[in-house]
C-alpha cells in the first residue's frame, strides 16, 4: 500500500513538474511582452510586471505588417486544412475498409512519409512550385502545406472510418446504396467529428509552419505570421524584444486556442484505429 501511494505521489510530481517545464515559455513570453523597456533591461528579472504596459503591443503593429500576414497565414491555414481533408476522406475510407497489400503499402508510406527532414524535401517542391509559377504566392505555399499535413491527416481518419461499425455500410449496400452513396449518406456524417478534428490540427499544422514560408515567400507582402516575427531581429543579431514578445503571444493564441478544443478528439482519433470491434 505504501509502495502503490508512493509510486503515484512520484507520478503527480513527475506530471506536475512536465507541465511547469512546458509552461515556462509561455508564461515567461506573456511576462515579458506587458514589460516595459526598463525592466526588460533590468539584470534582476521579475514574473510579474512591476509597470506593465500596452506599448510593446503598440510598437509590434507599427513596425511590422501583423494583420496582412496574419490574414496571409490565415489564407494559408485554411486552404490547406479544407483541401486536406477533402482528399484525405475519401482516401482514409480506401485504406480503412479494404485489407490488401496495396493499402499495407500505403500505411506504411504514410508512417515513413512523416520521417522526411524539411530540407529533404524543400528543393523538389521549390522546382516544382517554380515550374508552376507559384513561388511567391499563398497558393502555392498552401499546396505544399497540404502535401505535408496530408499523411497524418489519412492516418487519422483512418482511424475514425475504422471505428464506424462495417455492419451500417453493409446495410445500407442491401437497401441499394452504391460506394459513393454510403460514403456521403452513411460514413461521412458519422465521421464529421473526425473531419473536424483533422481539419482543425491540419490548420494549426500550417498556422505555425515556418520554413516552408520562409524559402517560398520572398516579399514582406506575401510573407506569413511566423516569418514576419523574424523582422524583429536586426541584422546583428538583436532582438527588439518588447515587440518581439508581443507580436509572438497574439500569433501563438489561436493555435492554443484550436488544439484546446481538439485535444481530446486528437487523441480519440489516434486510438481509434487501435481498437477492434
Amino acid at each position: 500500500m505504501r509502495t502503490s501511494t508512493g509510486a503515484r505521489v512520484g507520478q503527480y510530481a513527475a506530471l506536475l513538474a512536465y507541465l511547469v517545464f512546458l509552461a515556462f515559455p509561455f508564461l515567461w513570453l506573456i511576462s515579458t511582452a506587458f514589460k516595459p523597456p526598463q525592466e526588460l533591461a533590468s539584470l534582476h528579472p521579475t514574473w510579474i510586471p512591476e509597470n506593465p504596459t500596452l506599448d510593446n503591443f503598440r510598437q509590434a503593429f507599427d513596425e511590422q505588417p501583423l494583420l496582412r500576414a496574419a490574414l496571409n497565414s490565415l489564407l494559408a491555414a485554411l486552404g490547406a486544412a479544407v483541401i486536406a481533408v477533402v482528399i484525405a476522406t475519401p482516401m482514409a475510407y480506401v485504406m480503412a475498409r479494404h485489407r490488401g497489400r496495396l493499402t499495407r503499402a500505403a500505411t506504411g508510406w504514410v508512417v515513413v512519409s512523416q520521417a522526411f527532414p524539411f530540407v529533404l524535401l524543400i528543393i523538389p517542391l521549390f522546382l516544382v512550385l517554380k515550374n508552376l509559377r507559384l513561388i511567391n504566392s499563398v497558393p502555392g505555399l498552401v499546396m505544399v502545406y497540404v502535401v505535408w499535413s496530408l499523411p497524418f491527416a489519412l492516418w487519422m481518419l483512418a482511424g475514425y472510418v475504422r471505428a464506424v461499425p462495417a455492419e451500417l455500410e453493409e446495410a445500407a449496400a442491401v437497401d441499394g446504396a452504391g460506394r459513393l452513396r454510403t460514403l456521403v449518406s452513411v460514413t461521412a456524417p458519422l465521421l464529421a467529428p473526425g473531419i473536424v478534428a483533422t481539419a482543425l490540427f491540419a490548420f494549426i499544422t500550417a498556422w505555425n509552419e515556418f520554413f516552408f514560408a520562409l524559402v517560398l515567400l520572398k516579399t514582406p507582402e506575401k510573407q506569413t505570421l511566423p516569418v514576419i516575427l523574424t523582422h524583429f531581429i536586426g541584422a546583428e543579431g538583436v532582438a527588439d524584444l518588447g515587440p518581439l514578445a508581443a507580436a509572438a503571444f497574439l500569433a501563438t493564441l489561436p493555435s492554443l486556442v484550436v488544439f484546446a478544443l481538439i485535444q481530446r478528439r486528437i487523441t480519440g482519433g489516434m486510438l481509434a484505429g487501435a481498437v477492434k470491434s
